[in-house]
């Protein structure tokens, strides 16, 4: 497909990320599962929520098509939106659905810093801070985050069971699931399957052979790894770690 990608972190959000790209080329785009939701601009669609995903969306890029994003960690994105995680779950929604006249505000101020095709190429810098700074003001009004989000996410992230989690957090399974559902979209034996994948393919990016990194992910072995990997992304890891995979 080509085209350029790249990310970096929130300078507002903490464990945010600003990410921009441009397709070069028709091709396959995967997006895998990360227990996020992302506030979204397109200069084809507009702006748009992606919910958070149980599994990989695939879908086609469009030559030329650009993209401005904040990704929010999980547990955050509620408080932005205003909406429970699990009524955007694995859904891309038009932000005029949530926010009515407030989006077809923000959409103006992000069109006039992005510019047409061809603009500068800090358009994207400059479209990323109208994003942020319009989900700071909104996680202000909403009295920040439930914190809640950060501490299950953390602990499941780091390999803790689910059990273990809820224990941490003073919660009984069936309350730490029902939070889990409005947090994040998901319960957390779910989060927790997701979040283990991309440690795992974090490890392997990093070099270590697919065995090791089942190992130090906690999969009892690595067709235990390759098998839930194929589950969650719809392609085995190798597939996912060879750099013009889709």
């Amino acid at each position: 497909m080509g085209g350029v990608y790249r990310e970096r972190e929130s300078v507002g959000i903490r464990g945010g990320v600003r990410w921009e790209s441009v397709s070069a080329g028709d091709g396959v785009v995967r997006v895998l599962p990360d227990g996020c939701l992302d506030l979204l601009w397109s200069s084809r669609a507009g702006l748009l929520v992606a919910g958070p995903d149980r599994v990989a969306q695939v879908g086609r890029s469009v030559p030329g098509e650009r993209w401005i994003g904040l990704r929010l960690p999980p547990g955050v994105g509620p408080a932005v939106f205003g909406v429970p995680a699990e009524e955007l779950r694995d859904r891309r929604v038009p932000l005029a659905d949530l926010w009515g006249r407030a989006a077809a505000d923000l959409a103006e101020r992000v069109e006039a810093v992005a510019g047409p095709a061809g603009s500068p190429t800090d358009w994207s810098a400059a479209g990323a801070t109208v994003l942020e700074e319009v989900a700071r003001a909104r996680l202000r009004a909403a009295g920040g985050p439930d914190p809640l989000g950060a501490r299950v996410a953390a602990r499941l992230a780091a390999g803790a069971t689910v059990a273990a989690t809820a224990a941490e957090v003073g919660l009984g399974a069936r309350a730490l699931h029902r939070r889990s559902r409005l947090l994040f979209g998901y319960g957390p034996k779910t989060l927790a399957r997701i979040l283990r994948m991309r440690r795992a393919l974090d490890l392997a990016r990093g070099g270590a052979p697919l065995a090791e990194v089942a190992v130090r992910a906690g999969y009892a072995d690595q067709a235990h790894l390759t098998r839930d990997v194929r589950e969650l992304a719809g392609v085995p890891p190798t597939r996912l770690l060879t750099p013009s995979a889709g």
